[in-house]
């Protein structure tokens, strides 16, 4: 059974509609997986925003959630983490180097092909590196080896780019009901294709 972990910042609009959308279309699609849903800088026992459980009222979805935070072990019990940006993966692989090769955004992996999955590889490794050298103190401009990976970096991050477009799905928070719908309406569309990829993947294990 995949134990998938959604991510976002606070742990009350995206990643629990992501985790209540899903759950939902993987139940319909008859794969076996846990679910659960995290942030970055989330206050642990908050509910989720008004206007997302109102979003996934509209859906027929009751969510009862409370908001959690990053901790070493959820990481460790996950077996895929999919986060809603760029910078929330980041944070992700600078602190946990061992989510390298399971974190992704949704977005990455769920619009990837072979050779892009083996790009965001190689580009998590050289931000894991960079992020050692800046805690060991080495942050000066003028260093060879920071400046050589800097430029491998930026050059990565724009072939990525040029590959799959805007990464990131908004953060609808602050936003009105309609705006939170239109987040629900992303979010779901990129879910069924993290349908179709674990479906594939089931098939091929047989």
């Amino acid at each position: 059974m995949k134990r998938i972990l959604f991510v976002c910042t606070g742990n009350t609009c995206r990643s629990p509609m992501a985790e209540a959308l899903f759950r939902r279309l993987a139940r319909e699609a008859g794969l076996k997986v846990e679910v659960r849903s995290a942030g970055v800088s989330a206050m642990d026992g908050m509910s989720a925003s008004r206007h997302a459980v109102e979003v996934l009222k509209k859906k027929g979805i009751d969510h009862d959630h409370r908001s959690r935070s990053i901790q070493p072990e959820l990481l460790e019990w996950a077996d895929l983490i999919l986060t809603m940006t760029t910078g929330h993966k980041q944070m992700l692989t600078a602190f946990y180097p061992q989510t390298i090769g399971k974190a992704y955004t949704l977005k990455e992996y769920v619009l990837s092909d072979a050779d892009t999955e083996a790009l965001i590889r190689e580009l998590d490794g050289i931000r894991a590196e960079l992020a050692t050298m800046e805690a060991l103190g080495q942050k000066k401009s003028d260093d060879d080896a920071m400046r050589s990976l800097r430029e491998r970096e930026e050059r990565l991050w724009t072939r990525l780019q040029e590959r799959l477009g805007d990464l990131d799905v908004a953060d609808p928070f602050g936003g009105s009901v309609e705006v939170y719908e239109r987040c629900a309406e992303e979010l779901e569309e990129l879910l069924k294709r993290l349908i179709d990829r674990l479906r594939g993947e089931t098939a091929k294990r047989g």
